[in-house]
């Protein structure tokens, strides 16, 4: 079976953006990480195939990424289109925020995902069986 999550060929890829992040990752993984937001526990640099998304929830498949420059132009947004598209085709929830949303209206940011991490973990939780 090929292993489509954290493949090793993308480790040193990993690695490398993790410990270059651009200022508005480092605002974000601070309201992300240590289960702040719906008790989801998030990943940073995580990769699916052979692409690395920013921010990774494996427990409700939910990715999130930034855009910034790099994503503007033609080239950049077929790329992302693609990107996208594979990945939800493994089931796998896509928000995407542009970096000055991040800058601008953290807070809304911030309730948009924990307003579908919610979603998405009762949709995982199997409805319980009336005691009666």
């Amino acid at each position: 079976m090929t292993r489509l999550y954290n493949r090793i060929e993308e480790k040193e890829k990993r690695r490398d953006l993790r410990n270059n992040r651009p200022p508005v990752e480092l605002m974000l993984w601070a309201r992300l990480r240590g289960e702040q937001i719906a008790a989801c526990r998030f990943r940073r640099q995580y990769s699916v195939g052979g692409y690395v998304l920013d921010f990774y929830c494996p427990a409700i498949k939910l990715a999130i990424e930034l855009d910034g420059a790099s994503h503007e132009g033609d080239d950049a947004v077929e790329y992302d289109a693609n990107r996208q598209h594979y990945i939800e085709s493994l089931g796998i929830m896509f928000l995407r925020f542009r970096n000055e949303q991040i800058y601008h209206a953290l807070d809304g940011v911030v309730e948009t995902i924990a307003t579908t991490a919610q979603q998405l973990r009762e949709k995982k939780t199997p409805p319980q069986p009336s005691p009666y």
